[in-house]
């Protein structure tokens, strides 16, 4: 399985899509309706409210959604690694890890509002690294800017982003002062258009635009699966690191550049869970785009064969395990 997705040809594509729909249809088993809860973003509520009478009447809809949702999200992630040459040679890796990863927690495959922010984030990522090497690039940078802002209506915690965004800017660009102003712009254009909205239809209420944070630590519950899915998720990681951390010489700037934007993003990822802890993974998903390249470099790199295929084989028989048979989505 992994030599066949080391090739890039249109093949694969429908390999990747015909995997994708196999490894994600424990998500049809259970059929939810997401809970919108008080710290959601209110597009997000309105999103939900809108979906829940159609899913009255087609109970899949949200699984559906969500396998949908998630392999977009692989192939933008794809793309963006494949037209900036990260590895060695065009392939369908971190699209098929990234579906993997996905797989294995079934928050991570529930719809959900920090599920919806990877688009986003990956969006930002892509139209953020083409401003590399550009001389001017404020429509770029005001765009991101805007992006960013309308995901915190989705979930409030992504805010934490602007911080990944600037020092993205500063690894991929010299630093002038208008640009970040103009990111600054373009976060708080939608926030300009919500309170005028609200203004004008007297609804007027300051705690809207800017919802409160709670800093704690998340409450996960701890056993076996748990240990098992992080270990796959772990261990493939790290390796994949080496490898980059080892062919760093040979790779050209705009490379590295691009390995560093995706640590800095996971760093930014794993605070997002401590601004709005939870008793679940659902707000960790976020980690899963700098994982799955990590784990694509893992794939692509390593000497021994028969390591990526044991850590694929056992992520499938994990996952299937997990939620068919220890009843994982309950």
């Amino acid at each position: 399985m992994i030599g066949i997705f080391k090739q890039k040809n249109p093949v694969n594509f429908f390999l990747l899509l015909l995997f994708g729909i196999l490894i994600k249809l424990p998500v049809f088993t259970t059929y939810y309706t997401p809970v919108v809860n008080e710290y959601d973003g209110f597009l997000y509520k309105i999103l939900v409210n809108f979906l829940n009478p159609y899913n009255q009447h087609f109970h899949a809809l949200y699984p559906l959604l969500s396998v949908i949702i998630l392999f977009v999200q692989a192939i933008m992630l794809n793309s963006f690694m494949n037209s900036q040459r990260m590895l060695n040679r065009q392939n369908y890796l971190p699209g098929l890890s990234y579906l993997v990863i996905t797989s294995l927690f079934p928050e991570w495959n529930q719809f959900s509002d920090p599920m919806l922010i990877n688009t986003f984030l990956l969006l930002i990522l892509i139209i953020l690294f083409k401003t590399y090497n550009q001389s001017e690039a404020k429509g770029p940078v005001f765009n991101c800017g805007v992006i960013l802002g309308v995901a915190t209506f989705f979930f409030f915690p992504v805010i934490v982003f602007v911080l990944w965004v600037f020092l993205a800017m500063m690894v991929i660009r010299p630093f002038r002062l208008n640009e970040w102003l103009l990111f600054l712009v373009g976060l708080t254009t939608p926030v300009y258009f919500y309170g005028g909205w609200l203004y004008l239809t007297d609804r007027w209420d300051p705690s809207a635009l800017i919802p409160q944070l709670s800093f704690g630590f998340p409450q996960l519950q701890q056993n076996l699966f748990l240990a098992g899915g992080l270990s796959l998720l772990v261990i493939p990681f790290l390796t994949g690191a080496w490898y980059v951390q080892d062919n760093l010489r040979k790779m050209l700037i705009n490379i590295r550049k691009a390995w560093s934007l995706f640590l800095l993003y996971m760093l930014g990822a794993v605070l997002v869970p401590f601004l709005q802890p939870g008793i679940n993974l659902e707000n960790w998903v976020l980690i899963v785009v700098p994982f799955a390249a990590f784990h694509a470099s893992s794939y692509m790199y390593t000497a021994w064969r028969i390591v990526p295929l044991l850590f694929f084989w056992l992520s499938v028989a994990f996952i299937l395990y997990y939620q068919y048979y220890e009843h994982g989505w309950n």
